[in-house]
């Protein structure tokens, strides 16, 4: 499974990636001036699933109709590297195929779009 992480994320969240063995990328580190569209646009060539706080993707994917590989959307009280390190070992332990899908992760769901829920 191949990652984007969005800017609006700790590096720590990049780093747990790179850590666990996955490919990786960062908005921060490799695309810092890139608006939204672009980011897109680049995770679904690279076949990425973008990790994100930024509600936008949902708009360009449902209201635009925009292709993507997945986007995971956190919807998190606290923005903690630590709560959302956290959260994507649960996701990862239910050891699904999430690409091409939309997740939202809150505190104590994560919805995969089509999926149902899962806690």
């Amino acid at each position: 499974m191949k990652f984007l992480v969005d800017e609006n994320f700790h590096l720590a969240i990049y780093q747990f990636l790179k850590d666990q063995g996955y490919d990786a990328t960062s908005v921060a580190k490799d695309y810092s001036s890139f608006e939204d569209l672009e980011i897109l646009s680049i995770a679904n060539k690279e076949k990425r699933v973008i990790i994100t706080n930024d509600k936008d993707f949902g708009f360009l994917i449902y209201q635009q109709k925009l292709p993507h590989k997945g986007i995971i959307l956190f919807r998190l009280k606290s923005e903690l590297s630590e709560l959302k390190i956290e959260r994507l070992k649960v996701l990862f332990l239910k050891k699904l195929e999430f690409s091409d899908s939309f997740i939202v992760i809150t505190e104590n769901r994560i919805r995969i779009k089509g999926a149902g829920s899962i806690i």
